[in-house]
């Protein structure tokens, strides 16, 4: 993988499967898992220093995203790991921290997604929104604003267009990887 950076740190390194497609000028820090056909694009930082981050198949986080966890405290033993699931879609420049987005959640370009917080399946975060520290965003709904707030429920052809996106995205990230792996 030609201009990223894979480092292991406190004895952690990042677990990427082979089909994932890893840009260049990614950053990978630490106790990462990324799955199958999951993208990560250019000049994005998933920092796992402190804490856990996950990332399931088939999801993508689009370029200069950055991805963070917050470690363990009195009151909050566990920490925030950041567990993304299956499917999902993180739009440019996003923050994602200490937060958990279930398989096929949506979080918008721009958007940041804080300490604790939860979007459930099929869930969207409106571009340049701002969930604040433990939010739960119920499947089905669009939120928006800063801070975010429930704007109203998703159509079908709403959540169906996520699932094309996430397509859209697993077949996109195969001709990028052939791209870059040319000598």
């Amino acid at each position: 993988m030609d201009g990223v950076s894979i480092i292991t740190l406190h004895g952690k390194t990042p677990r990427i499967h082979d089909s994932a497609f890893i840009a260049p000028g990614c950053r990978i820090i630490g106790d990462v898992e990324i799955g199958p056909d999951a993208s990560v694009w250019y000049n994005c930082v998933i920092r796992a220093d402190v804490n856990r981050i996950v990332i399931g198949a088939r999801s993508n986080v689009q370029d200069g995203t950055v991805i963070h966890c917050d470690s363990p405290r009195p009151g909050q033993p566990e920490g925030f790991p950041t567990l993304i699931g299956e499917d999902v879609l993180i739009g440019h420049l996003a923050m994602v921290h200490g937060c958990v987005l279930e398989d096929r959640a949506f979080v918008g370009l721009g958007a940041i997604v804080m300490d604790g917080c939860r979007i459930e399946g099929d869930a969207m975060l409106a571009a340049g929104a701002m969930l604040t520290p433990g939010k739960v965003m119920p499947s089905g709904q669009l939120w928006g604003g800063r801070p975010a707030q429930y704007m109203r429920d998703l159509p079908p052809p709403a959540i169906a267009g996520m699932r094309i996106g996430v397509a859209h995205y697993v077949e996109n990230a195969k001709a990028h990887k052939a791209a870059t792996s040319r000598d």
